[in-house]
């Protein structure tokens, strides 16, 4: 998930495929149309008293040619003599190139099926001053449909400056509030934060049905990004049967909570968390508990990502984490997609560039068959997540597609 480019995970990049960048921009494009052949219309035979006036050839339309515009932060002026890429720079030039080839890997299968695109790529630099400028552009502005800035301030300065455009504009890669941009035309792929919470409040009211929920805090404000919404989902969809007991931790002491658990039932422990420190301390107290009650955890999305939680304290605590870009490396369709995009980047997939084709096989299809207004219609199964997207007045079309995952055997399993 990206909230802003301080929290962005560490990346695998290879500086020699910055120097790529050109040459790929440069082939943006799809292939070629492919001209359709026709054949001259017969005339009518002649009658032996009317005679029909000879027809004229009818040419076909031209196929339609689907314009999209992708600003990515490539950075291309790190490139020049004398210049030279920070290690922030790297990662968002690693960022954009992976997933301009995840895109245009989707784009070239869609044409071999028929259809057309013109691609059209912009270095968005990473800068805000940039992605504004690049708002005013007219052969951005001329575009059937938008792919970017990626980052949240970078999209913000863009929409500021195309606020009254009618094209849609697809923030790709950022869950951040649509509420930020206040554009009705914006399209969140990445699902925010508090659609992890409502699926959460879902799965806990149908599924476990507990009489209490407990939330463990740290202290932190951002953690309201969380706690808010689920505190209002549980009490819409558990209709206010269920008690949300909310408990700030010092230390790791939960002997407060004691007296208000269960020895038969679950109790259902929420912790929206992300420092180390807090987690490690609390999670080995709930691992405590444990040995006396019964505990499930539900954790913030990004643990996914977390590699100093271990899998098998997280087994221990039943952890259910939500997220929206887990990929199963195994399935039959990421391992065809894999083979493809090793035959013609001789390079292994990243997850942005997996993100990539699924944006890209998604959007290229709606753009190619005009179904862009039509958006919540047409859901879609892609590698990384689906698309179920549900237009929400001044916010546009936001992706609300959330599954959960649970430790099983020490891998994480779906759950729903």
């Amino acid at each position: 998930m990206i909230l802003a480019r301080n929290h962005q995970p560490p990346l695998s990049g290879n500086r020699r495929f910055i120097y790529l960048i050109i040459a790929l921009v440069a082939a943006a494009c799809s292939p070629k149309l492919q001209p359709v052949a026709t054949q001259p219309v017969k005339k009518e035979t002649e009658k032996s008293v009317v005679k029909t006036p000879p027809l004229k050839e009818v040419k076909p339309e031209a196929p339609k040619v689907s314009a999209i515009a992708l600003l990515l932060p490539f950075g291309l002026d790190h490139l020049r003599q004398g210049a030279a890429y920070t290690a922030v720079s790297l990662r968002e030039a690693d960022i954009a190139l992976d997933y301009y080839r995840g895109f245009k890997l989707a784009l070239d299968s869609l044409t071999g099926l028929g259809y057309n695109f013109k691609l059209k790529v912009f270095d968005s630099k990473g800068e805000v001053a940039q992605a504004h400028s690049l708002g005013s552009n007219p052969a951005v502005r001329s575009s059937d449909l938008i792919i970017g800035p990626v980052f949240p301030d970078d999209m913000k300065a863009f929409t500021g400056a195309y606020a009254n455009a009618k094209q849609p504009i697809v923030s790709p890669l950022s869950p951040a509030a649509p509420a930020t941009f206040k554009n009705a035309n914006l399209i969140t792929v990445m699902p925010p934060l508090e659609y992890h919470a409502w699926t959460a409040a879902r799965y806990i009211s149908s599924k476990i049905k507990p009489k209490k929920v407990f939330i463990l805090k740290s202290g932190y404000s951002d953690e309201n990004d969380y706690i808010t919404p689920f505190k209002k989902a549980i009490d819409s969809l558990g209709k206010k049967h269920i008690q949300v007991v909310a408990l700030t931790v010092i230390h790791g002491q939960l002997s407060s909570l004691i007296p208000q658990l269960s020895v038969s039932d679950q109790n259902v422990f929420i912790v929206p968390a992300t420092n180390q420190h807090f987690l490690t301390i609390t999670l080995r107290a709930l691992d405590s508990l444990s040995s006396s009650y019964p505990v499930t955890v539900f954790g913030h999305p990004s643990w996914i990502n977390f590699s100093f939680l271990k899998a098998d304290l997280l087994q221990r605590l039943n952890t259910i984490i939500s997220t929206s870009d887990h990929i199963d490396y195994k399935a039959a369709n990421m391992v065809t997609f894999a083979r493809n995009y090793r035959d013609e980047y001789h390079i292994e997939p990243s997850a942005y560039a997996i993100k990539g084709f699924d944006e890209g096989m998604y959007f290229g299809q709606l753009a190619a068959t005009d179904k862009l207004k039509n958006i919540p219609d047409n859901n879609f199964t892609g590698l990384h997540n689906d698309f179920q997207f549900q237009k929400k007045t001044g916010l546009g079309f936001i992706n609300t597609h959330v599954n959960l995952y649970k430790y099983i055997n020490f891998e994480l399993k779906k759950v729903e």
